[in-house]
């Protein structure tokens, strides 16, 4: 009898950690930290009632579109191409050394992709300043990547919190909603990377922490 139940409750266990990893999988790839900069330049045309007010259907596409191409799709080539020639082990870039190469390719892409748009002066400035703390982000990566495995994904998440708190300062929309569903999509992101990689404490709390000042530091300068 106490053979029985003890092997139901390891059933039952073992099928609660394969559904908690299936969902810590899930929102790890949707809120995959090149994601980000995507899901904030849409926010900003698309349901922020100021900011691309002025803006055409096309010429916020126009926009999502420059911001697609060098947040999401020029760094995920630049992976693809280099588990290709051999230079990186996984696609997952589990390793320190993985990482190296791609964080300068995608600082690269960053700092074009905020340069570009500073230099449109219809851009609002507040797309400028995420994207320039999001390069940043990138910098400070490489640099704490010396020492320890930072969290990617923490750290889009502290750049997802920090851009919201920087607009809900400039009073130019009620971001209680939007700040709150920030919080709770960095809150199941940083567990779901507890439960599904080998990061650790450390790595999360930093990569959210440098993440959101980051975003600070670019909308101080660029704002």
């Amino acid at each position: 009898m106490n053979s029985e139940l003890s092997s139901r409750q390891i059933t039952v266990s073992s099928q609660q950690q394969a559904f908690a990893r299936f969902f810590a999988h899930l929102f790890s790839y949707i809120f995959h930290p090149l994601f980000i900069p995507f899901y904030v330049c849409w926010f900003l045309e698309f349901i922020h009632p100021s900011y691309f007010s002025g803006f055409s259907e096309a010429g916020k596409k126009r926009v999502l579109l420059m911001v697609s191409l060098n947040a999401i799709a020029f760094p995920a080539i630049t992976v693809l191409l280099l588990k290709g020639l051999g230079f990186i082990d996984s696609f997952f870039l589990r390793t320190q050394r993985d990482r190296i190469i791609p964080y300068i390719a995608s600082m690269t892409f960053f700092f074009w992709a905020q340069y570009a748009l500073r230099e449109q002066p219809e851009i609002p400035r507040i797309l400028v300043a995420f994207m320039f703390g999001v390069f940043i982000s990138s910098a400070a990566a490489l640099m704490a990547n010396i020492y320890f495995k930072i969290s990617m994904h923490a750290m889009g998440m502290g750049g997802l919190v920090g851009i919201c708190f920087v607009i809900m300062q400039q009073n130019t929309m009620l971001m209680t909603w939007p700040l709150s569903a920030a919080l709770l999509i960095a809150g199941l992101v940083c567990t779901s990377r507890f439960i599904v990689s080998d990061h650790t404490p450390k790595d999360i709390y930093s990569g959210f922490l440098i993440g959101f000042i980051c975003q600070l530091i670019g909308a101080s300068i660029q704002l």
